[in-house]
C-alpha cells in the first residue's frame, strides 16, 4: 500500500483529496502549511507526494527544493489554471508532473498512477547504457559521467535512459511523452523541453560537449559521444 503525502492548506480539498485516496486503497497523510510539510515527510517517508504551489510559512517550490536534497520520491506539484509560471518553476525544481486547480479525481488518480509506476524501476536485468563518458544502470538507477555520478530526478531518468536506447535517431515530442508518461496521458509538449533542458544543464554543461541535439521542427536527438 503506497503513502501518500498531501501538502494543501486549504483543509476542504485535503479532506476531499484525503478520503478519495483512502478508498482508492491508499495511506496517506497530510500537512497543511511548508514547515509541517517538511516535518511530516521526514517521519512519515511517503512514496509520493501531492504538494501544492501556495502554502503558508515556506512555498510549495521552497518546500520541494528542499526534499531534493535529500530525496527523489516523486512529486506531482498542483497549481492554480494556467499558472505556467508555477509549473515552469515547479519542473525546474524537480517536480515529476503538475495537475492544475480545479481537478477531477480521476485525473489525480491517474497521473499519480503514472508517476508511481515510473518510479519503480521495472528491469530485472541489470543493463549498462553507455554514451561517451556517460553510462546509465538499469539496475541501480544511477547516472555517471566523467566517473562523477549524477543527480537526476525519476523524469530525468526516464528520458536520458530513452535517449540512450535511442541514440542517433529523432524523437519527436509527442513519442517522448508516450514512451515517458503513457499514451493518452495529457503532458503539455514544453515540459519536455523544460526536461531536455534539465539535462542539457547537468549533461552537456558538466561534459563540454554536446550530448541532445535540437532537431528544428521535429523534436532531440542524442548523438553519439566518442
Amino acid at each position: 500500500m503506497e503513502k501518500i503525502l498531501i501538502i494543501e492548506d486549504d483543509a476542504g480539498i485535503s479532506d476531499f483529496v484525503n478520503s478519495e485516496l483512502i478508498h482508492e486503497g491508499y495511506s496517506t497523510c497530510t500537512a497543511f502549511n511548508g514547515r509541517e510539510a517538511l516535518e511530516v515527510f521526514e517521519k512519515e517517508k511517503p512514496d509520493l507526494i501531492l504538494l501544492d504551489v501556495m502554502l503558508p510559512e515556506l512555498s510549495g517550490l521552497e518546500v520541494l527544493r528542499r526534499i531534493r536534497k535529500t530525496s527523489n520520491v516523486p512529486v506531482i506539484i498542483v497549481t492554480a489554471r494556467g499558472e505556467t509560471y508555477d509549473k515552469v518553476n515547479g519542473l525546474n525544481a524537480g517536480a515529476d508532473d503538475y495537475i492544475p486547480k480545479p481537478f477531477e479525481i480521476e485525473e489525480l488518480l491517474a497521473r499519480m498512477s503514472a508517476v508511481l509506476r515510473r518510479a519503480v524501476p521495472q528491469n530485472s536485468k541489470q543493463v549498462v547504457l553507455k554514451n561517451g563518458q556517460l553510462e546509465l544502470n538499469t539496475d541501480s538507477m544511477k547516472v555517471v559521467l566523467q566517473a562523477q555520478e549524477l543527480n537526476l530526478s525519476k523524469t530525468e531518468y526516464l528520458m536520458l535512459k530513452l535517449f540512450l536506447e535511442n541514440q542517433e535517431k529523432v524523437m519527436s515530442r509527442s513519442q517522448i511523452i508516450d514512451a515517458i508518461w503513457g499514451e493518452g496521458h495529457y503532458i503539455d509538449e514544453n515540459t519536455v523541453d523544460v526536461y531536455v533542458g534539465y539535462l542539457r544543464s547537468k549533461i552537456d554543461q558538466n561534459a563540454g560537449t554536446e550530448y541532445i541535439k535540437t532537431m528544428r521542427g521535429a523534436g532531440y536527438m542524442m548523438l553519439t559521444v566518442k
